[in-house]
């Protein structure tokens, strides 16, 4: 499987994820303080990583066609075309991000899909009658998780006490509105993603990842709120008041 970055010869990368940002649907695609298009890079990457899993990436002699998975403002979708590319270090050269009507117009009748992240819409919903176990040893311990906890956790006297308290309360949070609950696409799987407030009340600190299975849920680790945007705007953009960028 092949990097998007390095799949084709984009000529500035920079300038075009500004050019895709422009012509698809008005969305924040850099994380406050920044113009970086930091979201979008990172959204380009990994749907592209998904179509090339689900044979998705149309290739024929003369051209490569995939779908971005976003809209114009008219809802047309999306699809990067590229040519045979005349450099030895890239096969393909890019040359659009074009609508349908417009690869129509030059005679292409065959549109790649979209990626596909879901195929049962209920992993998408929090279930309040699953209970939620949380694995509270590899947040605290473990050295990546525990880098995310603020200070005020690493710094008490029983941590676990006060995250124990803090996941029960916000999980309560989202059994009374279970839109809250994030869908996020991680290693090939769907999960939910719940806001953890360890200190204001109007913005979480971190986001907790919930794994569900059969009747229940597991609670595995935390997430900065960056890394919990970029993934879960994977499969949508996040329609909550809590997940922003």
């Amino acid at each position: 499987m092949e990097e998007l970055y390095n799949f084709m010869a984009w000529g500035d990368y920079n300038k075009r994820m500004e050019e895709l940002a422009e012509l698809a649907l008005p969305e924040q695609w850099s994380f406050e303080g920044r113009n970086d298009f930091g979201i979008l890079k990172n959204y380009m990457k990994y749907t592209f990583a998904k179509l090339q899993r689900e044979a998705k990436v149309y290739i024929n002699d003369k051209h490569c066609i995939f779908n971005t998975g976003l809209f114009t403002p008219y809802y047309e979708d999306i699809y990067v075309y590229a040519e045979t590319s005349p450099d030895d270090y890239a096969d393909w050269c890019f040359k659009g991000f074009l609508t349908g009507y417009e690869l129509g117009a030059l005679g292409i009748a065959d549109f790649p899909e979209r990626a596909d992240y879901f195929s049962d819409p209920s992993l998408l919903v929090f279930d309040w009658h699953c209970s939620v176990n949380v694995q509270y040893k590899h947040i605290l311990e473990d050295e990546h998780n525990k880098q995310r906890l603020p200070e005020l956790i690493l710094a008490a006297n029983r941590p676990i006490n006060y995250l124990k308290g803090t996941i029960d309360t916000d999980i309560k949070k989202v059994i009374a509105n279970y839109k809250l609950a994030v869908p996020q696409y991680f290693n090939g799987k769907i999960q939910l993603l719940i806001p953890l407030y360890f200190s204001k009340e109007e913005k979480p600190d971190l986001t907790l990842v919930l794994a569900k299975m059969n009747g229940y849920c597991q609670g595995h680790a935390c997430l900065t709120m960056e890394t919990a945007y970029s993934n879960a705007r994977l499969t949508a953009k996040p329609d909550s008041s809590w997940l922003v960028p």
